[in-house]
């Protein structure tokens, strides 16, 4: 596994998130590349350049052993702690650093990445500290799935358009979950790779501009084109099956569909849906 450029721009905003929710001066981290080694590859906050690239094997150091254990761990003094085995101490020293927490990115059960938060003083690390760079490890897990769903997606549309429909609604009901504004933009941009929206407002042939829908009356739609009931929709969007009625009268008559299946059908021919 490589990291690529998505993945470091999310890693890097990971970090200012753990420093400004635990106070911590110092935070980095990395993904992992191959196996069970993780490479240090962003740096926040730190002096010097001795941690950048560092290579870390599952269950050495104090972010092998939160690899290995799949959880947080915490040392008062690196140096001194008997928790942990000491490869790194050379580099750790360089940049001063005392008291460490790691804290695990996990997707489905499996360890992707660490995060590192740290103080040049032995001062102990945990309570809410730890509950803030835990949350900064979840927002990496999230967009994580984002991009797996998302490739999965377009890996899988050579089956039949019916996976990709149903994927296609999956994932726009995900977005919809996904407080992180710009996160839940590219979920959205992915999305409609799968469609023609990606085209722009004008039909084909320069036909007239597209009916406009709003980002929930597609949702709604999606749902729809995927087979699920009203309530069904309603579950998987988070919302009332009056709204979900609401939303589909509502885009039925923007498309001049007078069934559930003709407003798909046309909600397909204006790009909307793949």
């Amino acid at each position: 596994m490589t990291t690529d450029a998505s993945d470091a721009v999310e890693m890097r905003n990971a970090l200012l998130r753990l420093r400004r929710g635990t106070g911590l001066p110092i935070a980095f981290g990395g993904l992992l590349e191959a196996g069970q080694q993780m490479r240090i590859t962003e740096l926040s906050g730190t002096a010097t350049h001795a941690l950048r690239s560092l290579v870390v094997t599952s269950g050495t150091g104090l972010g092998g052993k939160t690899v290995a254990l799949s959880r947080p761990c915490v040392v008062t003094d690196y140096s001194a702690s008997r928790q942990i085995s000491h490869e790194y101490d050379a580099p750790v020293a360089a940049e001063g650093l005392r008291s460490v927490l790691a804290v695990p990115v996990v997707v489905r059960h499996r360890v992707r990445g660490v995060l590192y938060g740290a103080l040049r003083t032995a001062l102990p690390l945990g309570g809410r500290m730890l509950d803030a760079a835990v949350e900064a490890a979840r927002d990496v897990e999230r967009a994580l799935v984002v991009r797996d769903e998302a490739g999965t997606l377009v890996a899988g549309a050579g089956p039949g358009w019916e996976q990709v429909r149903e994927a296609h609604a999956a994932l726009r009901a995900l977005a919809g979950r996904i407080a992180d504004p710009e996160l839940r933009a590219e979920l959205l941009g992915a999305c409609a790779l799968l469609t023609a929206e990606s085209a722009g407002p004008t039909a084909e042939c320069g036909g007239p501009v597209r009916v406009r829908l709003a980002p929930r009356e597609v949702d709604v739609l999606a749902c729809v084109a995927a087979g699920a009931t009203n309530a069904v929709a309603a579950d998987r969007l988070g919302v009332t099956p009056e709204t979900v009625k609401g939303y589909l009268r509502s885009a039925m008559r923007k498309l001049r569909a007078r069934t559930r299946g003709e407003a798909v059908v046309a909600a397909r021919r204006a790009g909307w849906l793949p």
